[in-house]
């Protein structure tokens, strides 16, 4: 008779392996055939079904249990160590996986909260429709404005930050002052300014341009005045995000370097375009970077202020979803326009990351 292999200390047997991945694959049967189900009767594909989606969180629960045992059953000792982050995926594909599959699976119907017809299944119904819509197109132009004012926003932050890095008086102070903005939220500031000072009638700017014999100043008539407003309330909101961090980086940079640039016989701004700046380029990148990605989100600002107008020259995405789903109740095709731009998103921040990667190489 055959003697069993002396095991080291955490290793299984092949049986046990086996055992293992059948646990897996069963439990992976049973929750897929059980959403399979659930959502064929949701569809009408089939008169039978359950009363909610109540046994597919069984099933999922029991998915999750059966994965913990599979890991320790087919792993020993690194199956245990493994448990430790399975609640993580767990809780991650109850709330950011699942929501989003059940995203796209709204984005496939006709729902408007204001029928009584309720939610059925139109295909890419709402796909003709996106591609139709002038609305949509134009929200994705005025986002490639607002995206190419981060560059602007960044020369900016740039200068305040190396002001607030030199040795000037009050410089504590205005460090403060600068980072006021930032902690106002973007619908105070909307209020504070956009419907306050730049009101057409009383406001404050009104009357100052008034006075300076400019007729009927209107900060929100014209399309392009509009839009312009709109970027300088935002920009003024989050410039000191990224001013703060290029002062950081600033004051992080080896002193030494810079004297040697100037004992060299450098200038200051020679100092400055051949020594800081290619320093900080990183912290510049992931600035630019996490400023975009706040950019590609605004919002509150116009919804606040102008709604989208005049004639939806301001309108962003997600200002244009908003109203889709609070005017229009359309929640069919508002998720469609959301799961649209969530990939484009994906796409565009994965481009971006790769032509900076690129260009770091190169200029180093």
């Amino acid at each position: 008779m055959a003697e069993n292999p002396v095991l080291n200390y955490g290793e299984t047997t092949p049986g046990r392996r086996r055992l293992g991945r059948s646990i897996v694959w069963g439990a992976t049967a049973l929750l897929t055939l059980t959403a399979l189900y659930q959502t064929l009767f949701a569809l009408g594909a089939t008169s039978s079904g359950f009363a909610s989606w109540r046994p597919v969180l069984y099933a999922y629960g029991l998915w999750g249990v059966a994965l913990g045992v599979a890991q320790v059953v087919a792993h020993g000792e690194q199956g245990k160590r493994a448990l430790f982050i399975l609640p993580a995926v767990l809780f991650t594909v109850a709330m950011v996986i699942f929501p989003t599959l059940f995203g796209f699976y709204i984005a496939l119907t006709d729902w408007n909260l204001a029928s009584q017809d309720g939610m059925r299944f139109n295909g890419l119904a709402n796909v003709r429709q996106m591609l139709a819509d002038p609305f949509f197109r134009n929200a994705l132009g005025n986002m490639v404005f607002y995206v190419a004012m981060v560059l602007v926003e960044y020369v900016i932050a740039f200068g305040l930050a190396l002001l607030l890095n030199a040795q000037i008086r009050a410089r504590k102070f205005f460090r403060v002052a600068f980072l006021l903005p930032l902690m106002l939220s973007p619908v105070a500031v909307s209020w504070m300014i956009g419907k306050s000072m730049m009101e057409v009638r009383f406001g404050p700017l009104a009357n100052f341009l008034k006075w300076l014999g400019v007729e009927s100043p209107s900060f929100f008539g014209s399309p392009w005045i509009a839009k312009l407003s709109i970027q300088a309330m935002d920009a003024w909101t989050f410039i000191p995000f990224m001013m703060i961090m290029l002062l950081a980086g600033l004051q992080a940079l080896p002193k030494d370097v810079t004297e040697a640039a100037q004992v060299d016989g450098a200038n200051a701004w020679q100092t400055f375009w051949g020594v800081t700046f290619p320093l900080m380029i990183p912290v510049s990148i992931t600035a630019i970077v996490l400023r975009i990605i706040f950019k590609l989100k605004i919002a509150d600002i116009i919804i606040n202020v102008t709604a989208g107008g005049p004639g939806g020259a301001t309108d962003s995405v997600t200002s244009f979803i908003f109203r889709e789903y609070r005017d229009r109740s359309n929640v069919g095709y508002g998720t469609m326009l959301a799961m649209t731009y969530l990939i484009l998103i994906i796409l565009f921040i994965t481009l971006l990351l790769k032509l900076v990667n690129r260009w770091r190489r190169s200029f180093a």
